[in-house]
């Protein structure tokens, strides 16, 4: 009997499991549920498509073969009688199952963020994760005069840059100490600020939002020292938090995310891949750690590699958006450790900002912005975890490893 592989969750973590299943060979079927009324879709380019640099059709994801079942919202899960409950009140069987289910938004407490009868955002608050968020972001922004992003992680930096490419006045507010410091240093992240003001954007670091204004529409936001941005737009960047309420309903082991081992296994045939998964006590939340789970599982389940184990992945993130890209692995705070040796070049007027984290002859963080030429040179030092051959300074300024 054809084993029946169902996939909860359309995002690119689920897209990416069925794509190598049948690029694998694998012998089952497999079905992607997903509750938006899209078939999957790269969720990293929705500031690009916000943009018009992308169109939606552009950025969707190949299956495989498998069938998408886009608009199909699973709603209950029975690990025992291997099935699941779709919105409609249809069950539907399986012989694997694979949670992909993402993760959502976090919303800040902020008074005025929802409506006044609570049930959804204020006019004119909007999120980002979705296309359908997209396209209700480009609509207000043809008549918006100016945005407040709340956020100043990599979404936030991408939404604002979005913004400003189409001609609306930008402002972040970000409550940590500078922008995307879980990836950048104070330096770059100074780097950054420059550039973005630059194209438009004021950045406000160490603020936090304490009130939306405005009645049928939002009119301001007020910082805790009181501080108003006048605004009609706002866009909430603030991160995001597993999806496990389904894992959780059904019995399955959740912590912070849904727990799996190495095999990327939760329970019995249940296994989890993406935001939504814990393993080791880490969400990544992160597209190249979802791809690189998609792929160990779409090996294990397919048989070509029964055996496949997934120990964890490299720290490294890379964004580009429109004027501004930048590239980082590892270790950026050599501060957390005194036996660390460092190397940057900065260059002002090109606006760029280039640093090694060394110990010893290895090279154990980098950050690159601005300039991202020897980035592959760079990853794959970075991947081999190998003494570096010759000065370490070709590593920023040519794109070669020897």
């Amino acid at each position: 009997m054809t084993p029946r592989i169902a996939v909860v969750g359309g995002g690119m973590a689920g897209a990416r499991f069925a794509e190598r299943y049948g690029a694998l060979g694998g012998p089952g079927t497999v079905t992607v549920y997903g509750a938006e009324p899209r078939a999957p879709y790269n969720r990293v380019l929705l500031a690009d498509v916000l943009t018009g640099r992308y169109d939606a059709e552009s950025i969707a994801l190949p299956l495989g073969g498998a069938e998408a079942r886009p608009g199909c919202e699973v709603v209950d899960l029975d690990p025992a009688a291997r099935t699941l409950g779709l919105a409609d009140g249809t069950v539907e069987p399986w012989d694997e199952l694979v949670l992909a289910t993402g993760s959502n938004p976090v919303l800040p407490p902020v008074r005025g963020l929802r409506r006044p009868d609570g049930f959804g955002l204020a006019e004119g608050v909007h999120t980002l994760r979705t296309l359908e968020d997209c396209g209700r972001l480009a609509d207000e922004a043809v008549t918006a005069k100016r945005a407040v992003v709340i956020g100043g992680g990599v979404l936030g930096v991408s939404a604002a840059l979005a913004f400003a490419a189409l001609g609306v006045r930008t402002e972040i507010v970000h409550q940590g100490p500078y922008l995307i410091e879980r990836q950048l240093d104070c330096e770059a992240a100074e780097v950054l600020r420059e550039r973005l003001l630059a194209l438009g954007v004021e950045t406000y670091p160490r603020n936090r939002v304490r009130a939306v204004h405005g009645g049928e529409k939002i009119s301001a936001v007020e910082l805790a020292n009181g501080y108003r941005l006048d605004c009609d737009l706002v866009v909430l960047a603030c991160g995001a938090r597993p999806r496990t309420s389904l894992a959780y309903g059904a019995g399955l082991p959740v912590g912070t995310g849904i727990r799996v081992d190495d095999r990327l296994a939760v329970s019995g045939n249940v296994s989890a891949i993406g935001d939504c998964a814990e393993h080791r006590g880490t969400v990544h939340g992160l597209a190249g750690p979802a791809w690189e789970q998609a792929d160990v599982l779409a090996r294990r389940l397919s048989g070509a590699d029964p055996d496949a184990r997934y120990t964890g992945s490299l720290q490294r993130a890379r964004l580009s958006t429109g004027d501004l890209e930048y590239a980082a692995f590892g270790t950026v705070n050599e501060t957390l450790d005194p036996g660390l040796d460092v190397l940057r070049i900065a260059d002002a007027t090109r606006g760029t900002y280039k640093k090694l984290v060394l110990r010893g002859d290895r090279l154990v963080g980098a950050i690159l912005l601005g300039d991202l030429a020897t980035v592959d040179a760079l990853a794959g030092a970075f991947e081999s975890d190998g003494p570096l051959g010759g000065h370490p300074l070709h590593l920023l300024t040519r794109g070669e490893s020897r």
